[in-house]
């Protein structure tokens, strides 16, 4: 039997829809963090924004709501969700829009993702290097970028074979683990068995290059690293995040990520 919805019932479904699909995988547990890299619940809105926080809490109640911003525009607000994504919503909540903002002028400006590049930045510098595994170039690095790396991934074992090259353009390869299929997978116990190598730099090369390597555990921050992941918007490996909050998913040969992050 087919039950007849009320309007505001089908906006709630519609909405709910939306939002799960969105979020996704990065919708699972953990401590929130937000656009600006904090990890408290309880975020301040801006005076204003009342109305459109309440009927969004009423209408979504397990909405991850992050930090509620203005905008450029009178009476628009952003919404920032756990997972990268952004909702805009007027001041009395009646509309919300799901997608980025964009500033036109000599160069087109993608404000949320702006946003969205200083909170990766945040986090990832308050990640201990001592956690990371770490390709440094000889002499000084001319700038670094954060790698979350599955390695049993195609494209991620590609990136790693131009490590040499990378390293001799000046740019320091920071290894985050992040098990693409999950923590409950044959993939997650050799990033920890990686990780908990005596020598880690040379576990993750074997294992890149289809060989196996000894089994081992120790307190590790894969699972750690994994959540931070999630919370900043990886959605699949390799994700390669710049020095200034950038994220750029996928493989790109040594010369090409050298032109995406200004040094040639």
């Amino acid at each position: 039997m087919h039950r007849q919805l009320s309007n505001g019932t089908r906006v709630s479904t519609f909405l709910t829809g939306i939002v799960l699909a969105l979020l996704g995988a990065s919708a699972s547990g953990g401590e929130p963090i937000d656009a600006l890299g904090n990890t408290t619940k309880q975020q301040m809105i801006p005076a204003g924004s009342e109305v459109l926080v309440e009927k969004l809490k009423e209408s979504l109640p397990d909405l991850p709501i992050m930090a509620v911003y203005e905008t450029p525009l009178p009476d628009l607000f952003g919404v920032d969700l756990r997972g990268g994504q952004t909702l805009y919503g007027t001041k009395d909540g009646g509309f919300i829009i799901s997608g980025d903002m964009y500033r036109l002028g000599d160069k087109m400006m993608n404000l949320a993702e702006e946003r969205r590049a200083v909170g990766r930045k945040t986090v990832l510098d308050a990640v201990p290097r001592a956690e990371m595994v770490i390709f440094s170039p000889l002499g000084q690095a001319k700038t670094h970028v954060n790698v979350f790396t599955d390695v049993d991934c195609g494209y991620c074992r590609k990136l790693h074979q131009e490590m040499a090259d990378i390293n001799a353009l000046g740019i320091e390869v920071r290894y985050l683990a992040y098990p693409r299929r999950g923590l409950d997978n044959p993939t997650y116990d050799k990033i920890v068995s990686a990780w908990c190598s005596d020598n880690p730099n040379q576990a993750i090369t074997e294992l890149k290059a289809g060989r196996d390597i000894a089994s081992s555990t120790c307190a590790n921050p894969v699972a750690k690293q994994y959540q931070i992941g999630q919370q900043i918007g990886v959605k699949g490996t390799p994700a390669i995040v710049t020095a200034s909050g950038a994220l750029l998913p996928g493989y790109l040969p040594a010369a090409e990520l050298a032109v995406r992050i200004g040094l040639e």
